[in-house]
C-alpha cells in the first residue's frame, strides 16, 4: 500500500503552505502499519516527515483510536526531556484516505542490533527507558492492559518444559503486585530505539503508550532480548535498568511472567519480522521456541 494523492495534499497542508513533497519512501520495521518517510521542500529547506497509515483491520476494531492515541503518546512523551518525535497532525476517523492516519518529525538515526559493545548498549537501553518512567502523566487516559488475556494462558504445546510453564502460568494468574502506575512505553525493544554515534538518539512508536507498571516495559524488553540474543543480555539489561531506576523501582517476576506469556498468541513463537528487517539473519522459528523455554526456566530458577 503506498500513499494516496488524497494524503500526500493533506501532509503538505499539514507541514507547510508552500510545501511540496520531493520524494516518498517506505520505511522497515513496521510489522502491524505501513510507514513512510516523506522528504518535503519547504522555500528551498529540505523536511522529512514520517506518515503512519493504520491497516491492521483486527487492532482497529479493538482499539478504533489509535491515531488520537498515538498523537497524545508523543505529545506525553515530548515531556521527558528525551528525543521522540513531534506529532504534526492525525486523522483519528479516516477521512483523508480511508483509514486513520499520523504525521510526526522523523527523528535523527537508525536501529542498531548488532553493538560493537553489547554491556554500553544495554546501558543506553535502560537509561532511556528509565527517563520515560519519570515523566508525570497521572491523568493520562490510556491504561495497561496484557496483549493476551491471562485467564486464557495455557501451556504451549510446542514447549519441551511443559512443567515449568505450567508453574510460571499459575503465578502469572494470581494476584498484582502492589504497583506504582508509570507513565510506560509498552512496546519497548531494540527494534524501537534509534542510535546515532553510539548514542541512543530517540525512540519510536508510542502507540501503545499507557498508565502501567514500569516492569512492564522492562519485561517486555527482557523478553525481546532474550529471544533476539540470549538469556544473559535479558538480565544484563535487567541490571543496567536498576543502576538508572534507583530504589523506586522494585522487580517483581509477575511481570517478566505476564511479558513472556505475550509471546504466546496462540501460535508457535516465529521470528520477529522487523529484526530481518533491520540486518538480522541466521535466526529460525525453532530457536525461537528453544531461546523463550530458556528464558522461562531462568525466570522460574531465580525467583
Amino acid at each position: 500500500m503506498g500513499v494516496p494523492k488524497s494524503l500526500l495534499d493533506w501532509v503538505k497542508q499539514q507541514v507547510h503552505i508552500n510545501a511540496s513533497v520531493q520524494s516518498v519512501e517506505p520505511l522497515k520495521g513496521s510489522t502491524s502499519s505501513i510507514l513512510h518517510r516523506i522528504t518535503l521542500h519547504v522555500d528551498e529547506n529540505p523536511v522529512e516527515v514520517v506518515v503512519r497509515q493504520f491497516n491492521d483491520q483486527e487492532w482497529l476494531d479493538k482499539e478504533p483510536d489509535l491515531a488520537m492515541h498515538e498523537a497524545a503518546s508523543l505529545q506525553m512523551a515530548s515531556k521527558v526531556g528525551f528525543p521522540t518525535p513531534e506529532i504534526i497532525a492525525y486523522d483519528e476517523k479516516g477521512e483523508i484516505c480511508g483509514i486513520p492516519v499520523v504525521v510526526m518529525s522523523k527523528l535523527e538515526g537508525n536501529v542498531n542490533l548488532k553493538p560493537r559493545d553489547r554491556d554500553e548498549w544495554l546501558a543506553g537501553l535502560a537509561e532511556a527507558l528509565a527517563n520515560i518512567h519519570t515523566a508525570e502523566a497521572s491523568n493520562f487516559p490510556w491504561t495497561y492492559f496484557p496483549y493476551n488475556a491471562i485467564s486464557e494462558t495455557e501451556i504451549p504445546e510446542w514447549s519441551s518444559v511443559p512443567d515449568v510453564w505450567e508453574k510460571a502460568i499459575a503465578i502469572a494468574k494470581g494476584p498484582r503486585p502492589n504497583m506504582k502506575n508509570n507513565f510506560i512505553h509498552r512496546d519497548f525493544h531494540p527494534a524501537n530505539v534509534m542510535w546515532r554515534d553510539e548514542k541512543v538518539s530517540g525512540i519510536v512508536d508510542w502507540v501503545n503508550a499507557c498508565l502501567g507498571p514500569a516492569g512492564i516495559d522492562v519485561g517486555h524488553c527482557r523478553v525481546n532480548l532474550a529471544m533476539l540474543y540470549d538469556v544473559e543480555t535479558a538480565a544484563g539489561f535487567l541490571e543496567a535498568y536498576k543502576q538508572f531506576a534507583g530504589k523506586t523501582y522494585k522487580h517483581a517476576l509477575h511481570w517478566d511472567l505476564i511479558s513472556a506469556m505475550d509471546m504466546l498468541s496462540g501460535k508457535r513463537p516465529s521470528v520477529y519480522l522487523g529484526w530481518k528487517d533491520f540486518g538480522i539473519t541466521g535466526l529460525t522459528d525453532h530457536m525461537m521456541e528453544e531461546r523463550l523455554d530458556r528464558y522461562i526456566v531462568h525466570l522460574m530458577q531465580g525467583r
